[in-house]
């Protein structure tokens, strides 16, 4: 329950940022996220959907958290399981466990609410291409289970 709180809360804010509509036709999309050959726990694997000229705002952002085996399934802030068909920035960031060990994605605030200042320092595996949405993913008109993405670690 704990981690679909933390999918909400991060899909709100991307939401929120991203202006989005509730346009667009959801489908089922899940995959798999691994960093260096092996299956990444915890990390907030979010799908922005990318609109032209014609729909400059196709659909809501959707997000989804990484179990053990690397897993994610997407909904939408609203609870809309999948994301809208068609083009995708794909930004994927480790979120960090907060002083009683559960993963919030305000950097470790027990309270849930943002703490003032900079997060702990600590390394962050995933390159950077990945959490500024560098990458893009396309979402097909029927779904898919194979979102699947491999990345690389930043080495310290």
């Amino acid at each position: 329950m704990r981690k679909f709180r933390v999918v909400v809360v991060a899909a709100g804010l991307l939401a929120a940022v991203a202006g989005c509509s509730s346009k667009g036709k959801f489908v089922p999309v899940s995959g798999v996220v691994t960093l260096d050959g092996q299956p990444y726990a915890n990390a907030l694997v979010s799908f922005m959907p990318v609109g032209g000229e014609d729909n400059p705002y196709p659909g809501r952002v959707s997000c989804g958290v990484t179990d053990d085996r690397g897993r994610f399934t997407l909904k939408t802030d609203q609870g809309v399981s999948g994301a809208v068909v068609g083009k995708h920035r794909v930004h994927i960031q480790t979120l960090r466990p907060n002083p009683t060990g559960q993963v919030d994605p305000n950097h470790g605030s027990p309270d849930g609410t943002p703490r003032a200042g900079k997060p702990p320092h600590t390394h962050e595996p995933i390159p950077p291409e990945w959490s500024a949405g560098q990458k893009e993913f396309e979402v097909p008109s029927r779904g898919t289970d194979k979102a699947n993405f491999d990345i690389t670690s930043v080495k310290k």
